[in-house]
């Protein structure tokens, strides 16, 4: 056996993880992609601001709803079963979501593409354990999948800048199809099913607890971020809150949790995850905020916008290899912590934004470069903290703190910007504007300029003048939030004073 589990990749597992990069790829580039088709899909389907902000949402939602149930299902039924049906449902959902007929059948599609996203993500990081037994190895790997990661979020304002340019905005959400139809026609040859050890039945209960928990709660904070302290909002959270405490209870007593609450007596699981949780919040505010700034503010067309976004996710590729080269001699909790206090230096130059591109840019790139280390060490040590048998459970919390960290960032940090937005508006909106009108451009950008079209240029052009101060304003106190944020991620791999052991591998079958 020990031969056996000490045994390196051969050809056969780096093709394989090629195949499972492709998931990876879509999960972020379907986000991405999103951001930059917000603008046309407004103009098409007339969402309200409430309607706006949960198209960008549920996606984040429900994939932190269903992972830890999925992640667990693939430790029962297997991961690449799992895998598979996962890319049989995003693949429908995509087509649903390119021809939808109203932000209400848009929205219902993106749910469902994010259940299907959340059968895909813990799968690929369980495999990968699997595929390479070897440390080194596996960290590699792993870096490798996090590279796809961000290569979606690279390829996403490209490739979608392209086909908003010369298509509609639906063209987006159909990049799924091929590369969908390559992992179904591939993956059942070349990724082998790990046996699964985990068994007993999956609790029902506990499934629906996990969808509605994060669920609920994000909802409350959201709310409360653009209503302010309202009776219905508070109890909405509260009630969220009330579903945590009795799902975790419900863990405590079950012989078969669905999330084994032990893997957080783990400090390098518990951190990490913790981590992901901040970086998510950080990431997705921040990306949901300067793609809209850049077509929006800067009035650039959605291909040119993409390429202004492609340096930060090119930095955050070449930090990732240099970590994952570096991390073998230093450790990660301190790669991970010099990383977060880089990382300051981005929302620092955020708030120096105006109308010079360069500015955004380059304090998304510091931003991003300086998370990177987190994201790519951070899920290595939560897999590696596990034993073999939970290994989709462990990848599936780690993706769910993430996911659920970029549903807060989006809801949260999205929602304070909107308020800004509208506060600003309410104290500099021109004088003269219909008072319909003038509520209209109070809820989202993209509503306050289509609004300044309806109306004479006397009034409509200091209107969007107005809209975009608006929204840089926002841009700037979001940079201001989000620097304690770092900061307390700079702090938290400090307490890992040790390094974590790494476990003895088990070998994968056919």
């Amino acid at each position: 056996m020990a031969e056996i589990a000490t045994r390196k990749a051969r050809a056969r597992e780096w093709i394989a993880l090629a195949v499972l990069g492709v998931p990876a790829v879509l999960v972020m580039m379907n986000m991405s992609v999103l951001y930059l088709a917000l603008p046309s899909l407004s103009a098409d389907l007339e969402p309200d601001g409430s309607q706006l902000l949960w198209i960008t949402d549920i996606y984040g939602f429900t994939v932190a709803g269903s992972l830890v149930a999925m992640g667990t299902l693939g430790d029962r039924l297997g991961h690449r079963r799992i895998l598979l049906v996962g890319a049989v449902a995003f693949t429908g959902a995509s087509v649903i979501a390119a021809y939808a007929p109203s932000a209400g059948m848009l929205i219902a599609a993106r749910a469902v593409q994010g259940v299907a996203a959340a059968a895909l993500a813990p799968s690929s990081l369980a495999l990968i354990r699997t595929l390479f037994l070897d440390v080194r190895q596996r960290t590699l790997a792993i870096t490798i999948w996090m590279m796809a990661f961000m290569g979606g979020g690279a390829l996403g304002p490209l490739v979608g800048g392209v086909l908003l340019q010369y298509s509609w905005w639906g063209a987006v959400f159909l990049l799924a199809l091929p590369a969908m139809a390559l992992l179904l026609v591939t993956g059942p040859f070349l990724i082998p099913e790990p046996r699964t050890s985990a068994s007993g039945r999956l609790d029902a209960a506990s499934v629906v607890l996990s969808l509605l928990t994060p669920l609920t709660i994000v909802y409350g904070i959201k709310d409360l971020a653009v209503h302010g302290f309202a009776l219905p909002s508070v109890g909405v959270l509260v009630a969220g809150l009330v579903l945590g405490v009795v799902f975790v209870r419900r863990q405590r007593r079950l012989p078969n949790p669905l999330l084994d609450l032990g893997l957080f007596g783990t400090p390098a699981f518990a951190v990490s995850v913790t981590g992901m949780v901040l970086a998510g919040i950080v990431l997705f505010g921040t990306s949901l905020l300067t793609s809209q700034y850049l077509q929006l503010v800067l009035g650039f067309p959605p291909l040119k916008a993409g390429l202004w976004q492609l340096p930060t996710a090119v930095a955050g590729t070449l930090v990732a290899l240099v970590v994952s080269s570096l991390a073998g001699r230093i450790r990660p909790a301190v790669l991970m912590s010099a990383g977060a206090t880089f990382a300051i230096s981005g929302p620092v130059l955020l708030t120096q934004v105006d109308t010079n591109p360069v500015i955004l840019v380059s304090g998304s790139v510091l931003l991003f470069a300086g998370l990177t280390p987190f994201m790519a060490l951070g899920t290595n040590l939560v897999i590696g903290a596990a034993p073999p048998g939970r290994a989709g459970a462990a990848s599936a919390i780690s993706e769910t703190g993430a996911e659920l960290g970029g549903a807060l960032g989006i809801a949260v940090l999205g929602g304070i910007a909107t308020g800004v937005y509208g506060g600003y508006m309410n104290g500099h909106a021109p004088p003269g504007i219909p008072s319909k009108l003038t509520e209209a451009a109070r809820e989202t950008l993209p509503a306050a300029l289509q609004t300044a079209r309806q109306l004479p240029e006397s009034l409509g052009i200091p209107l969007a003048q107005t809209a975009r101060d608006a929204f840089a304003h926002s841009l700037h106190v979001h940079a201001l939030i989000t620097i304690p944020l770092l900061i307390a991620l700079a702090l938290l791999p400090l307490t890992l004073r040790r390094p974590t052991r790494p476990e003895t591998p088990t070998p994968a079958s056919d």
